[in-house]
């Protein structure tokens, strides 16, 4: 059965199938745009009620990317992507290879691109000046004998007329590429304390543990404001230690640098103050430093000394940025000291024979967003290829150029034609550059104007 009698192949390889699916990915693309992906069943209850929550989770809109009706039509897609390329790569691989020597003389004559000389010499000294105002011109020419005379035929960029399949094998890479971090890529998210490790991240929208595969331990978090109080920037110090490498190494990351390893990235995203605090303490006198984790509102002893001390309360400023801390301080002399104090400074805190230093830092959460996306470099891989495709597709075009020689008694005749399947006003420009330099040569008469 040959391919045009058989209705699956006709099916796949049709043109209005390939628009239907682009069309339909497209509205579904909007659909996902327009529906927040992958967060819990909860968000999407309150923010859409419980019907259409119902129907999200049927129909795995929200992880739409990921859904198997979605990678079903990318594999549609794909399918008619593939035969609609076999179906019609053979005759253009014809075109590209073709033997244009044994293009017919009649064929030539009916070319839209034509010019005829008149030459004084024989056909194959003519043909050997042919050769040269051809390769100056960039063309390297072949000859071929023809029982009425002489063939010669150069070209460019045949290959060119490849560009557009060089496109279809790109968008097949980047599915691919996609499919694979489908598969075997995640996106997760966590929050780690300061001074706290973990060996897991939670996964978007199922909140399913992933192992790592080695810790993460946020050793520090800071951040900084603008003088209205907002967020100006806020970075991590994070050590990385795995095992199963024998490697060990602590790199800060902010928003736009990221951390990578073993494929896996870890972004920094947001953050949340918790309700515990790290307190330094230093007693000059007695050449004495203690560092205390404390939660807030309890009453901490150091010990083996009379000291103790809390936080009774907080206050944000107008700004946010600007929080206060209400200390309470008594090293077992007098009235206890209360005062309040900003965040990450330190303060000294005078008694009757001595004082000492107290510095207060509030104990921040990083947020990490982690994804893990192994087919990003076919990706990469595909769009480059899809660059250069449209550029060969778009910008170059295969040109084709014929000089038919003739004798004529002891002189000869001269057809010079040519064609170009895009960019005719470009190839029309080139054809009237050669019939020029053809007709500087004293020994050739141009006979009929170029067209």
């Amino acid at each position: 059965m040959s391919k045009e009698d058989n209705a699956v192949w006709r099916f796949f390889a049709s043109v209005k199938l390939a628009l239907f699916v682009l069309f339909i990915l497209a509205a579904t693309s909007i659909i996902g745009t327009l529906i927040p992906q992958n967060n819990p069943p909860d968000f999407y209850f309150q923010e859409f009620g419980p019907s259409l929550t119902r129907l999200f989770m049927i129909l795995d809109l929200h992880r739409m990317y990921n859904s198997w009706w979605f990678l079903m039509l990318l594999m549609l897609f794909s399918m008619n992507l593939i035969i609609c390329t076999l179906d019609r790569l053979p005759n253009v691989w014809r075109m590209v290879v073709v033997d244009n020597l044994a293009t017919t003389p009649e064929r030539l004559e009916k070319m839209e691109q034509r010019a005829r000389f008149a030459a004084s010499d024989t056909p194959a000294a003519t043909a050997g000046a042919l050769h040269g105002v051809l390769a100056a011109s960039g063309w390297k020419a072949k000859q071929a004998e023809r029982p009425e005379g002489l063939l010669l035929f150069a070209q460019k960029a045949a290959w060119s007329r490849l560009g557009v399949y060089a496109v279809h094998l790109s968008i097949l890479i980047i599915f691919a590429g996609a499919i694979i971090g489908a598969l075997f890529g995640f996106k997760a998210g966590v929050l780690i304390p300061e001074g706290a490790t973990v060996a897991e991240v939670y996964e978007y929208g199922t909140n399913r543990p992933i192992p790592l595969g080695f810790e993460l331990r946020c050793n520090r978090f800071e951040i900084e404001y603008y003088a209205n109080g907002m967020p100006k920037e806020y970075r991590s110090e994070l050590t990385v230690t795995d095992q199963q490498r024998n490697k060990t190494f602590t790199r800060s990351i902010e928003v736009n640098d990221p951390l990578d390893h073993r494929g896996i990235t870890f972004y920094q995203s947001s953050y949340e103050p918790t309700n515990e605090f790290l307190i330094e303490i230093e007693n000059p006198a007695a050449k004495e430093k203690k560092l205390f984790r404390i939660p807030a509102g309890q009453q901490i002893s150091w010990p083996d000394t009379d000291i103790s001390f809390g936080i009774i309360n907080m206050m944000e400023g107008e700004r946010g940025g600007d929080t206060r801390f209400k200390i309470w301080f008594s090293d077992g002399k007098g009235e206890p000291a209360v005062f309040w104090m900003p965040d990450s400074v330190s303060a000294t805190i005078p008694r009757d024979d001595q004082e000492y230093a107290f510095s207060l830092k509030q104990i921040y959460a990083t947020g990490l967003q982690v994804a893990k996306d192994p087919g990003v470099w076919v990706v990469y891989i595909g769009c480059g290829l899809m660059l250069i495709g449209l550029y060969v597709a778009f910008f170059l075009s295969h040109q084709r150029i014929w000089v038919y020689i003739r004798p004529e008694g002891s002189t000869s005749r001269v057809l010079l034609c040519g064609t170009s399947n895009k960019n005719r006003i470009g190839f029309e420009r080139n054809f009237a550059g050669i019939a020029e330099k053809i007709r500087q040569n004293p020994s050739i008469t141009e006979t009929e104007v170029a067209s």
